[in-house]
């Protein structure tokens, strides 16, 4: 159960605006699923675009959805009038990202004024199985305009 709260009534809609924005997401096909206070839900749909040479989703795709869904989460919580921006991260990939579909969940494990300590999961979803392909440890940064 998530207990974050978050200052900004809006933040759904100015996450979702931000979201709209990346061309990076447009380019791989990812879509924001859902968007609480401190946690975040980006699918990513398999095509051949995103697979490397043994037809897997490459490593790169996971981390990219993975980094977003940390950074989304931790702007939840962040103030109305600020950016996010990763400073640093970590990911495992456990298993070979195989499936119809990848679904990364960004949690805040921690927030302060200006960093947000994060976790993230990908899972691939392949005929009703779900598999943890991937974890990531992620700190984002509240930039204030």
């Amino acid at each position: 159960m998530n207990r974050a709260r978050t200052g900004d009534p809006d933040f759904e809609s100015r996450i979702r605006s931000s979201f709209d924005r990346q061309g990076a997401m447009k380019t791989i096909g990812a879509r924001l699923l859902s968007v609480a206070p401190g946690e975040v839900r980006i699918e990513l749909p398999w095509s051949e675009a995103v697979t490397q040479q043994h037809g897997f989703v490459h490593a790169g795709m996971l981390s990219t959805i993975a980094d977003n869904a940390c950074g989304y989460a931790a702007y939840t919580l962040m103030p109305a009038n600020s950016e996010v921006l990763g400073v640093e991260n970590k990911i495992n990939f456990l298993a070979p990202a195989r499936g119809e579909r990848f679904v990364s969940i960004g949690r805040v494990v921690k927030a302060g004024r200006t960093l947000a300590v994060c976790s993230g999961e990908v899972w691939a979803h392949d005929s009703g199985r779900e598999t943890l392909v991937a974890v990531m440890q992620a700190t984002m940064m509240a930039l204030v305009k």
